[in-house]
């Protein structure tokens, strides 16, 4: 896995082996971060169940001011550390280790990216109800179909590759 574009672009990120974390494809990443070029440049970026921390080391590659991740699995918690120490970004970022839910309610950010477990279909909704961001990334199976709105959010995009989406929120 690599960053794909920005400050870091090719740089290597170590990944956490076996089936327990699923990282974000590289070129579904790269297609986020292409629509949402605007929007990153200076933002605060919250990247929940973070894994690696692929997603928001790239926000950071593109210009987020600073970046939230949010990883309960110690092993992913190690290797995220080593991908931000690697890159020498430990001063733009913070990481929590800790379950999701009871951050959101706590945690603000201009932008927050979600991608639970797949297999945990009622933690998508806990999440989306506690999110503080008024914009909301939630990357998801292709085959579960997330609500149009949740709360104050709002769906108001889709993208698909494969097995993969990602559905868009803003606030109402």
């Amino acid at each position: 896995m690599r960053v794909i574009g920005g400050e870091f672009r090719s740089r290597i990120l170590k990944t956490v082996s076996g089936l327990n974390t699923r990282p974000t494809p590289d070129r579904l990443r790269e297609a986020l971060f292409n629509i949402l070029a605007q929007r990153t440049n200076g933002a605060e970026f919250l990247d929940a169940y973070a894994g690696t921390g692929a997603v928001g080391i790239e926000a950071v590659s593109r210009g987020a001011r600073r970046a939230i991740f949010i990883e309960n699995n110690r092993t992913a918690v190690d290797v995220l550390r080593h991908n931000l120490a690697s890159l020498q970004i430990e001063k733009r970022t913070e990481v929590f280790v800790s379950k999701t839910i009871p951050l959101l309610k706590r945690l603000s950010a201009d932008i927050a990216f979600l991608d639970p477990p797949y297999e945990l279909e009622s933690e998508y909704a806990l999440a989306l109800s506690a999110i503080q961001a008024p914009f909301v990334l939630v990357q998801h199976s292709s085959r579960f179909v997330l609500q149009e709105e949740y709360g104050r959010l709002r769906r108001v995009r889709v993208l698909k590759q494969g097995d993969n989406s990602i559905s868009f929120y803003e606030t109402l």
